[in-house]
This record gives structure tokens, sequence and C-alpha cells, in this order.
């Protein structure tokens, strides 16, 4: 994935392949419902942590029912002052009923606000697709497949977020 951004500070930051993640924790709450696959989106996620240089001993992975359940379990993981950033991970796949409109949307509220108030970056990795296959093409594991892994792309945004605040918080001191 490769990524750098820069710092206030005009200092940049390594994401793919560096030490971007050297010493960061991260939370990982995944839904279980649509497992097939959040287990892609959490395979993608674990390699570009490993990538960035985040060690294993520093990521925890809790699996919750689905993505309705989702905030609460980042707020909670949030709260315990543990970690540098939380990803939550899932999958809401449109159907015939109005199910959709009921999960996905207030998932991505509840995760929103739980960020805001815990002051703790919980990206947004919830797939919302009208259809399993947009949900496969958005959770690649081979990179000589069409399409991207969402769950990597959490990591690497986590990662980024970190850095951000920190060069931000560090101009109050």
């Amino acid at each position: 994935m490769g990524l750098n951004f820069s710092l206030v500070d005009g200092s940049e930051a390594e994401g793919r392949s560096g030490t971007a993640g050297a010493g960061c924790r991260i939370g990982i709450a995944i839904a279980r419902w649509n497992d097939a696959i959040t287990k892609r989106l959490l395979s993608g996620a674990l390699s570009e942590l490993q990538a960035a240089g985040v060690s294993s001993d520093d990521t925890d992975v809790f699996w919750v029912p689905g993505a309705f359940e989702l905030p609460l379990a980042a707020k909670v993981m949030a709260g315990t002052g543990r970690y540098d950033a939380i990803l939550a991970l899932g999958c809401v796949i449109r159907g015939d009923t109005a199910h959709f409109e009921y999960v996905a949307g207030p998932a991505a509220d509840g995760i929103l606000r739980s960020q805001l108030e815990t002051e703790i970056p919980i990206i947004f990795g919830v797939l919302t697709v009208e259809t399993r296959r947009q949900a496969l093409v958005r959770s690649v594991l081979d990179d000589d497949v069409v399409g991207d892994n969402k769950g990597a792309e959490a990591a690497a945004t986590a990662l980024e977020m970190i850095a951000v605040l920190e060069a931000v918080r560090s101009l109050s001191r």
C-alpha cells in the first residue's frame, strides 16, 4: 500500500514497510456477522500493522456479534487508555429488508461519537455494500487480484491519525 504523510512540522511519517507503527498499541473490534468477509479485513489490517512495525504484542482483537455492537466495544476499548487507536471492522450488506438502514448508519454514527468523546482515533472499517461481490472486492487478500483491502486501509489510517494527533498535541507542550 505504501503511504507517506506530512506532519505539521513538515516532516514525513512513513507508512507500509517502515517503522511508523513501532510502539503503537492498536485495538481491533471486529464483527462476527459476515465473518467470511470480516476475517479478510482482519487479515489485511494485521498485515498492514505488522509491515508498519506494530508488534503483535501491541495488538488486541475483540470479536463482537455484529456491526451494530462495534461502537460500544470500541468506546470501552478507547476508555481503557491502553490503545493509541482502534479499528472497527465489519461488513453490512444490503438485503431485502431494512436492516441495512438500521445497522450501517447507527454504526457509523456511534463510531464517530465514540472517537470524538474519547479523543482516541476509532477508524471506521465497516464495509457498507450492496452485494457480497462488492464486499469481496473490498477485502482482497492477494495483490494479484483486482480490488483492495479496506482493513489494511483502516490500519494505515489509524497509524496516520496517531502521528497527526501526536504532532498536534506536541504543540501544546
